[in-house]
């Protein structure tokens, strides 16, 4: 991640790699900045006071691994961004006036989108940013997740159960609701059909009765035209003049050529076809005379094919373009009828789906309760357990897996519960800080130093069962020292087995567990504080530990403690899990 104008740093570059890293330095030198920094590339609330003084704007940019086919992958890639090889790009700009920016795989992008990216990818654990696990929602994927197979399995059935009895649902309320309409529908379908069915039209009728109409009123036309073209091509039979036809003058050419056709083979063949054209009209002739004699003019025919035209033109104006549509259209009424009046037997069957659907459901349903209530009660034994060890020995942490009444809903238990797609439970994690109080939700049972030790808990726990790749703690050892610093660093390293992990820590026992270690360094020219990131050495490492435990970097006392708190730290981390966090994640 590379980080420029914002707040006291200038310019840095923080090199987050795998496993655990931690973030030190003085007090005021910019250490909550890497995490703000981190909040903006995932969709934080831009301040403007975030820019830095004499700057116009704050740009962090950042680097995420990722699978090909992660969830987070797929949707960056939906939303137009392109991943180079395994790596998506993302950035964000906020300027000194307030606006922001945001560009996700090289692809300017709204600012929600890296929102949604965020909940795949990041967990962020501070003094005011706790949201992720503290949504109902979130606290129930967690917990299935957690509890394996005895929930995923009927949960899977019930989601199936439930899907259809939301499709059975819906299309008997469709039915039953739109009663009127259907039966209106119905009625304009009968109508429909029995007037088609009384005309009985035929493939391709309409074309051939207008062409017959056509034909029939203008019967003396075309037999004057006939007759007249057959005089002209062979002349009145009655006329007393001849020679005034085609076919005489045909004939005369053709006897005048064949005179002298010996002479000359060119026009020897032009008498041939002399001969082929006299042929030719001679038979024209024939036909047309032919035609002539059978156009009649009909009335009564004229009149009842225009009629019948004129009801055809009628179906068409309703039911289509022409006779084939109309006929079309009467194939689909006819099916989609047997279905509406097959109303009335479809309303009984989907109403006895529906009713042992309702039933499965509610088996499964508290099959899923039971199976999440079971899981519960041995995560709150967990979590107990890890506070226990981050100086929070007398709380207490529950898990209530409660339903919402609802009269419409499934009997379960006794009661009858709103169901949803994830069954009939709320999940919500709960915390009693101290014997006697009453367990309350985490955002309001802890003070933000407590709320972010519980959050380190819970994700200890949950490790391996949560799919968020990168976890943030900032100040998660805020309260808290010696042995119980301890712990913390020695429970952040667990977590960093199984998820990247990057903490920002004022305490040397927690950062003495990282595997990787940054400070962040303040220098004054005299007029502008700048800030930068720099990866530390061991030698550099032992130094800055020094500085944390006693405020001299070069006290051989300070020197010695923090090799020693190195040594330990290292020898802890070999060691396997502990049987609570161990246990957990194998259940």
């Amino acid at each position: 991640m590379r980080i420029q104008g914002l707040g006291v740093i200038e310019d840095a570059v923080v090199e987050l790699a795998s496993g655990f890293t931690v973030v030190t330095g003085e007090t005021g030198a910019g250490k909550t900045m890497v995490v703000t920094g981190l909040g903006l590339l995932f969709g934080g609330r831009a301040d403007a006071g975030l820019v830095r003084t004499g700057q116009g704007r704050a740009v962090v940019e950042g680097r995420v691994r990722l699978a090909p086919d992660a969830p987070a992958a797929v949707r960056a890639a939906d939303a137009g961004a392109e991943l180079d090889e395994d790596v998506l790009l993302l950035s964000r700009t906020v300027s000194a006036e307030g606006r922001s920016r945001a560009h996700v795989g090289g692809r300017a992008a709204p600012v929600g989108l890296l929102s949604d990216l965020a909940e795949e990818l990041i967990a962020v654990h501070g003094q005011t940013d706790q949201q992720r696990l503290l949504r109902p929602s979130r606290q129930r994927a967690s917990l299935d997740r957690y509890a394996g197979e005895s929930v995923a399995k009927p949960l899977a059935s019930y989601a199936r159960v439930h899907k259809r009895l939301r499709s059975v649902g819906a299309e008997l309320e469709t039915i039953t609701t739109r009663a009127r309409e259907r039966a209106q529908e119905a009625d304009l379908l009968r109508f429909g059909l029995a007037e088609i069915e009384q005309l009985a039209p035929q493939p391709g009728e309409d074309a051939a009765l207008a062409a017959e109409t056509e034909r029939l009123g203008h019967a003396d036309a075309l037999r004057t035209a006939a007759t007249t073209a057959h005089e002209a091509l062979l002349g009145d039979p009655e006329s007393v003049v001849e020679g005034a036809d085609a076919g005489t003058l045909i004939g005369a050419a053709r006897r005048a050529v064949e005179a002298v056709a010996g002479h000359d083979q060119a026009l020897a063949a032009l008498a041939e076809r002399l001969n082929e054209v006299g042929y030719l009209v001679a038979d024209v002739a024939t036909e047309l005379a032919s035609y002539a004699a059978g156009v009649d003019a009909d009335p009564v025919r004229l009149a009842v094919a225009e009629e019948r035209r004129a009801a055809l033109t009628g179906l068409t104006r309703k039911y289509g373009a022409d006779i084939a549509e109309v006929l079309a259209w009467a194939e689909r009424s006819a099916v989609r009828l047997a279905e509406l009046d097959g109303d009335d037997d479809r309303v009984d069957e989907l109403a006895a789906e529906r009713d042992a659907l309702r039933a499965e459901l509610a088996e499964l349903a508290a099959e899923v309760s039971q199976a999440r209530k079971a899981a519960a009660d041995r995560f709150a034994e967990a979590v107990t357990g890890e506070l226990a060890a981050l100086a929070m020995p007398h709380a207490r942490v529950t898990v209530a897996v409660t339903g919402v009444d609802d009269p419409a809903g499934l009997p379960v238990g006794g009661r009858t519960l709103a169901y949803g797609p994830s069954g009939v439970d709320e999940v919500e994690l709960q915390l009693a800080p101290h014997p006697g109080a009453p367990p309350r939700a985490l955002n309001k049972g802890a003070s933000g130093g407590e709320l972010s030790r519980v959050m380190l808990a819970v994700e200890v726990v949950f490790a391996g069962a949560d799919p968020v790749p990168t976890f943030v703690f900032d100040e998660v050892d805020a309260g808290v020292g010696g042995k119980a610093a301890v712990e913390v660093g020695r429970r952040l390293a667990m977590l960093a087995r199984n998820a990247q992990v990057i903490v920002v820590t004022h305490l040397p026992q927690v950062a003495a567990f990282a595997d990787r270690h940054l400070v962040v360094e303040k220098s004054n020219d005299g007029t502008v504080t700048r800030s930068g990131v720099v990866a530390l050495d061991d030698e550099a490492r032992v130094r800055e530990l020094s500085r944390m435990l006693a405020g001299l970097e070069d006290s051989e006392l300070g020197r010695a403690h923090a090799e020693e708190l190195l040594e330990t730290a290292e020898s802890a981390k070999r060691e396997p899990a502990k049987q609570s966090g161990g246990k957990a994640r194998r259940n």
